[in-house]
């Protein structure tokens, strides 16, 4: 339940879905939140739709695979 309260307990996240996916794939999470921000302003339902399962896609494979973040900043320390 580590990465739950890491993302939902965050009070600059909504549900940590922007910040977990720019971490994950390596890129800044603003770039994700301007998208969806303008997106949001075309076609609401659609995007609200694709923000909360995106969170469920988020959370459930951070709980399937909860170690994955860390052991790449582990891995990077080391080589570097």
């Amino acid at each position: 339940m580590q990465f739950l309260r890491s993302f939902v307990a965050d009070e600059r996240n909504l549900l940590g879905v922007c910040a977990a996916l720019g971490s994950d794939f390596g890129f800044n999470p603003l770039y994700l939140r301007l998208v969806f921000a303008i997106l949001l302003l075309w076609n609401p339902p659609v995007i609200v739709g694709t923000y909360v399962f995106a969170a469920l896609v988020v959370a459930l494979s951070h709980w399937l695979f909860p170690d994955r973040g860390g052991n790449q900043t582990s891995a990077g320390a080391a080589i570097a």
